[in-house]
């Protein structure tokens, strides 16, 4: 059974958005995933725009777990299925034809 985890790897801000300073624009992600032995991975990116009824949280007091829980969750479903295809084909490599001598020319 494969474990899944999202990290926050790199967020961009604007200095000044709605009346507020470093407001958080864009934040990549990435989404590990890790079955035994086997480890894979794969990055995505999410853009966002600040919305005045929301509470904002000042850059510095933001943790991890809130900005994870910005990501779309459907794009972190897709991003995990994506990141087991990986895991599935490395404990199951997909078999890859082969180039043989026609068989007039033998």
């Amino acid at each position: 059974m494969t474990t899944f985890t999202t990290t926050v790897t790199q967020m961009y801000t604007l200095p000044q958005e709605a009346g507020q300073t470093d407001v958080v624009v864009n934040v990549n992600y990435l989404v590990t995933g890790v079955d035994g032995t086997y480890t894979a991975t794969i990055n995505f990116s999410q853009q966002f725009t600040i919305e005045q009824s929301e509470a904002f949280t000042p850059y510095a007091q933001l943790t991890q777990a809130q900005v994870i829980g910005w990501a779309d969750p459907q794009t972190v479903s897709n991003m995990q299925a994506c990141v087991q295809g990986q895991i599935d084909s490395m404990v199951n490599p997909p078999v890859s034809p082969t180039s043989q001598a026609l068989p007039w020319s033998v």
